[in-house]
């Protein structure tokens, strides 16, 4: 009797077994998250695949070839390069290309930055402000290229009716080789700031509102909280604004130049972007504008290579 309640006390006192599970192995933790990464970028690296990559390497490949119109492919090696650097007009809107980029993108970031700076501010009406300095920026290029060559227009602009008005000689402002220029740089700093403006804003209010208070119990004024808490702080942010706009610089305003002045006058305004265009769909000169094409993004990754050496990538530290 002794040894038959033994064993009951020793069943009773033996944990439940859990019945056998009927799942299969299942996927790790480690490797689902891998699996919802790869399913969330697999859009974006299929469009960029499509759309950048495979043309890109298709633009290269062309590059080497003589194509006349839509019919047959000659291959001709390096000869399209050849005669890149004998063209004396790809040189010409290369030159005027690095003229617009090295004013174009000093402008803009300043005054996107100064723009950022003041709709921070917390003043009544500033929500309307920002949109205000935003809208351009959705505007399509088209458009605003008719706008401005309306309202400079030589005879009937806004313009030079206001410059009359107030007593002084209207300008041909379009029709000027020296003024051409300068008028595509402004519009493309209206049209572009209002972004920037926006990118800057995040920026500036992902600085804590403590160091500025710090900063004037010790008596700092704002040029000294500027240079000391928002331009260290904003590296980044700078960096990228930066880098963007000068991309946009050298490969963006196509459109603008086309409607505004198309590359007028005398070619004043013929940015490279423009002439590769006019080769490519003026012309017929698909091999030639690839090649011209292929050497504009080796001069882009260039100066990117550069900017990003000498910013050090918009990090926090010295590089150290």
């Amino acid at each position: 009797m002794s040894s038959v309640a033994a064993k009951e006390r020793r069943a009773a006192a033996a944990p439940a077994q859990a019945p056998a599970s009927t799942r299969g192995p299942g996927l790790s933790r480690r490797h689902r998250e891998w699996l919802a990464a790869a399913l969330f970028l697999a859009p974006d690296v299929l469009g960029l695949l499509v759309f950048v990559a495979v043309p890109m390497v298709l633009s290269v490949a062309l590059s080497f070839f003589q194509v006349s119109g839509f019919g047959s492919y000659e291959w001709i090696g390096l000869g399209n390069y050849e005669r890149m650097m004998n063209d004396p007009l790809f040189w010409d809107s290369m030159k005027i290309t690095g003229l617009y980029v090295v004013i174009l993108v000093p402008v803009l970031f300043c005054v996107s930055l100064g723009l950022g700076l003041l709709v921070k501010q917390k003043l009544p009406g500033m929500g309307v402000y920002r949109t205000a300095l935003f809208l351009p920026y959705v505007i399509s290029l088209v458009v605003v290229g008719v706008l401005w060559k309306f309202l400079l227009d030589e005879q009937t602009g806004a313009v030079n009716r206001a410059m009359r008005a107030a007593g002084l000689d209207g300008e041909s402002w379009l029709g000027s080789p020296s003024l051409a220029l300068g008028c595509v740089i402004a519009v493309m700093v209206w049209v572009m700031m209002g972004y920037y403006m926006i990118i800057f804003l995040s920026g500036l209010q992902e600085i804590p509102q403590e160091y500025y208070e710090a900063a004037k119990l010790d008596g700092a004024g704002p040029w000294r909280q500027f240079r000391s808490i928002t331009w260290p702080l904003l590296r980044p942010t700078s960096f990228f604004v930066l880098m963007m706009s000068t991309v946009a610089a050298i490969t963006g305003g196509l459109d603008l130049i086309f409607v505004l002045t198309n590359g007028g006058p005398a070619n004043g305004t013929s940015l490279a972007i423009f002439y590769i265009y006019q080769q490519a769909f003026g012309f017929g000169e698909y091999g030639y504008a690839s090649a011209m094409g292929s050497f504009l993004v080796l001069i882009m990754v260039a100066v990117s290579a550069v900017i990003f050496k000498f910013t050090r990538g918009g990090r926090f530290d010295d590089g150290q």
